[in-house]
């Protein structure tokens, strides 16, 4: 598929506003459902939007779990973009408990910070990784957000960025190849089109 970045096409939606971000700051994206393509992609994207046990069941029953297993363990940039990031994570306890794709250690669970739910709107992220994903974003920055649930890594070493909603949560992890947020970058304005573009020069 060339030097396109791959985003994964697993019947999850927005797909479409991923790929037109990237094209915004001309990097070249195809959305796909191919394994095949998805594992030999020079850089992939998990996006979604949704339930996380139906996500794990599409993504495990087209294949599309190995083929984003193959890519980290080759080494080659990956992203993961809110249910994107929840999914790399050991199990989920959203609508039962569900198990999921085990890149990082630790859980999905429902936020519970006394505030409404779902956290939808914008708001701060504090780094707490120099990442070179944000070599143009102030510290602080606000980012679009949509979810209920949050993960919980066990390892805080992860750990990248965290958010303040009636309580911090970890809305950003990363390590070697891997980075993945629970805002959505690609509906953050441009400061978030700029994450894009650094992921894609990568």
């Amino acid at each position: 598929m060339s030097d396109a970045i791959a985003v994964i096409d697993y019947g999850m939606g927005n797909l479409r506003s991923v790929q037109k971000g990237f094209e915004r700051v001309g990097v070249g994206a195809k959305i796909t459902g191919d394994p095949g393509e998805v594992a030999s992609a020079p850089a992939a994207v998990l996006p979604g939007v949704g339930a996380f046990g139906d996500a794990m069941h599409e993504l495990k029953r087209t294949g599309l779990d190995e083929a984003v297993l193959a890519v980290i363990r080759a080494g080659r940039p990956f992203l993961g973009i809110c249910l994107g990031l929840q999914l790399l994570f050991e199990r989920s306890s959203e609508s039962g408990d569900h198990e999921g794709l085990g890149v990082f250690r630790g859980v999905v669970d429902r936020l519970t910070t006394g505030v409404k739910i779902p956290h939808m709107g914008w708001n701060q992220i504090e780094q707490t990784q120099d990442l070179g994903l944000f070599r143009n974003v102030p510290d602080r920055s606000n980012f679009y957000f949509v979810h209920s649930y949050v993960v919980k890594p066990a390892d805080s070493s992860v750990v990248a960025l965290t958010t303040d909603y009636g309580g911090d949560f970890v809305s950003g992890v990363a390590r070697d190849n891997i980075f993945a947020f629970q805002f959505h970058p690609e509906k953050s304005g441009e400061i978030g089109l700029s994450i894009l573009k650094e992921f894609g020069a990568l």
